[in-house]
């Protein structure tokens, strides 16, 4: 077998690393706007006194990639020696026969370095390499000078990897899909349509406005690539399902657990796609996909690990988990991916947006896994009595519940008012939330419950707000200061 000589890959190395000759990044990259999570993630990388590598998590197409480019530009303006800095994508075919340790030998020799001291390494799609948790773990025992930095696109598998392997050594950071906030900011939109003084919560300035982006949001504005490329934005099926949805589907999953059946995960994927919002059970699912119960509860978990669902557990009318989860909510952690496989929504496609608002909303919080973890849903009295959302405690006192509606039509009279006030009785809260297409507004306390109404389009984008700026430290709802 004829191997490739190491002095191609040598080239390929430096061919990869073009800032050791420029001294500067590529074009491309200095031209995009980093996304807030930058503010967060650098410091990670450029703390010197932990020892610990950082594993960067997150689904395909949410920007890793540049933000390991940027973590590089930022880096050279910290007057970090460029040939100093190695970026390699180990997704590349040239270097599947290679260990990290074997890479890091081949850059060594390439600047004759002796020791790595100062270098910071950088290595994207690490899922590509078997074992890839305890080789990292060895080079951060290894070269206790050096900085590494890891990425990778099956995020469930390497968080767990990352915390059975690297406990103590490796820090995890999820990068997940946009937020409405970024989304808007990403295109100078935010001070056109809030009214913002950092000190209150953003004021909306034209309702319609707003929520004519916020299907835009839903549609396909998880991804920042979507955003400012034209083609994507016309079609952005073919984007999104061809580029991340079947890739995870179709070589991701199977190759992390060996899944053989990959049309049968595909056909269960869109069937779980088309609930998202709704309560599920196990037994309905296996009879609505022709999945094998003990199958598909597998499947959630692959796909839960990929980054594509959430489940969401329940509780009754006094906030008491159920012993057996017989019934849950199934979210698509992107509204996006619905309009991939079944195709964009309009403001007045009624039947479909209401879920779509509702997958959207939580969403945000998905961003927090310790706040999306404490969201739950209500339901009681046979399925008569249910709220979207509920807050739990670590006491397990409910802190606040929302109920999620793309409509302004019979709001005060509704039934769903009726479900928040009981709730709210039966855990002694003193105020309830539901959200609306386009009116805010409160009404008089109905049995000792003030009931608050506000746009869905404005909700999503406050939640956003609040994360990204890590202002949404309280256990209150973030659209309540």
């Amino acid at each position: 077998m004829r191997e490739i000589p190491k002095e191609q890959v040598k080239q390929k190395i430096k061919f990869l690393n073009p800032h050791w000759e420029r001294g500067q990044v590529a074009p491309d990259i200095e031209a995009k706007t980093p996304r807030k999570y930058f503010d967060f993630f650098f410091p990670l990388v450029h703390e010197s006194t932990v020892h610990r590598a950082v594993v960067l998590l997150g689904p395909r197409r949410v920007g890793k990639t540049v933000l390991l480019w940027h973590t590089v530009r930022e880096l050279i303006k910290k007057q970090i020696d460029p040939k100093n800095i190695l970026y390699l994508p180990l997704d590349d075919p040239i270097f599947y026969a290679y260990s990290l340790e074997n890479l890091l030998d081949l850059y060594r020799e390439i600047f004759s370095f002796s020791e790595l001291t100062g270098q910071v390494v950088l290595f994207d799609e690490i899922q590509y390499l078997k074992d890839w948790d305890i080789q990292l773990k060895i080079l951060v025992d290894q070269f206790k000078s050096a900085r590494f930095i890891v990425s990778g696109s099956a995020a469930g598998a390497l968080k767990r990897k990352s915390r059975e392997s690297g406990a103590g050594r490796f820090t995890d950071f999820l990068l997940p899909p946009l937020t409405f906030y970024e989304f808007l900011d990403l295109q100078n939109l935010t001070e056109e349509l809030f009214t913002i003084d950092h000190q209150t919560l953003p004021d909306s300035k034209n309702i319609e406005e707003l929520n004519h982006h916020f299907i835009k949001y839903i549609n396909y504005g998880g991804f920042p690539e979507a955003i400012f490329n034209e083609d994507i934005r016309r079609d952005p099926q073919r984007f999104i399902r061809g580029d991340i949805i079947e890739k995870v589907l179709l070589r991701d999953l199977p190759s992390l657990y060996g899944i053989r059946d990959t049309q049968e995960l595909s056909r269960f994927f869109s069937a779980l796609a088309y609930q998202t919002g709704c309560e599920v059970s196990y037994e309905g699912l296996s009879q609505y996909s022709g999945v094998a119960k003990n199958t598909l509860k597998k499947y959630i978990e692959y796909l839960e690990a990929a980054f594509l669902i959430q489940k969401v557990k329940r509780v009754d009318e006094t906030g008491k988990r159920f012993r057996r989860e017989n019934f849950f909510k199934v979210y698509l952690t992107n509204p996006s991916t619905y309009s991939a496989l079944f195709g964009p929504v309009s403001e007045n496609d009624s039947n479909t947006l209401g879920n779509l608002v509702e997958t959207a909303i939580f969403s945000q919080w998905m961003h927090v896994p310790r706040l999306s973890d404490k969201i739950f849903y209500a339901r009681w009295k046979g399925g008569k009595g249910e709220v979207d959302m509920v807050s739990v405690s670590e006491k397990l006192n409910i802190d606040w519940c929302l109920e999620v509606k793309w409509s302004d039509r019979n709001l005060p009279t509704s039934r769903e008012v009726a479900n928040l006030v009981e709730f709210c009785k039966q855990n002694h809260l003193k105020t309830a939330w539901m959200t609306t297409k386009s009116k805010t507004f409160s009404i008089p306390a109905k049995e000792d419950v003030n009931l608050k109404f506000l746009t869905s389009s404005w909700t999503c984008f406050v939640i956003g707000y609040q994360i990204t700026r890590e202002r949404f430290l309280q256990p209150g709802p973030p659209w309540s200061l």
